[in-house]
């Protein structure tokens, strides 16, 4: 599982370097190989393509006529971009996904269970530190047992 919170930095050719104590399960995993796209909140996602294999087969299976349907399809399925770990455990994010995501160079790299979520630092801190935090309490939360 992917847990814990690290603050990285993305190198001039918008690489990052996945820390050490991912990278045994990751190779292990999917031979390194990860899937790195958006989500509707300006930040990106990585899954280990294991892990993606079962979301796209999900996503493919929504509907092409529903408009929220087809909006969350382009948006994971359209800019899905594959990044396999370098020898030195480092993945490359396309300008395209660091422009979109607001990433320059302190980014915070959250796992999330099965997935990492890769943040701007400034947003982060803003979101994690905020006093405001309002949530909507669903039908599952209420149900949730920790």
């Amino acid at each position: 599982m992917l847990n814990g919170v690290t603050k990285l930095n993305l190198d001039s050719k918008g690489r990052l370097a996945i820390p050490s104590r991912y990278r045994d399960y990751l190779i292990n995993e999917c031979a390194g190989r990860l899937v790195i796209t958006m989500n509707n909140e300006q930040r990106l996602i990585i899954y280990p393509v294991s892990e993606w294999e079962i979301v796209e087969k999900k996503l493919s299976a929504l509907s092409d006529f529903k408009k929220a349907e087809v909006y969350i399809k382009r948006l994971y399925l359209g800019h899905a971009e594959k990044s396999d770990m370098d020898k030195n455990g480092r993945i490359t994010i396309t300008p395209f996904l660091r422009n979109k995501a607001n990433l320059e160079k302190e980014i915070v790299l959250m796992g999330v269970g099965n997935k990492f979520e890769i943040w701007d630092q400034a947003s982060w801190t803003d979101e994690w530190e905020s006093d405001e935090l309002e949530l909507e309490i669903t039908e599952s939360l209420e149900e949730l047992s920790l």
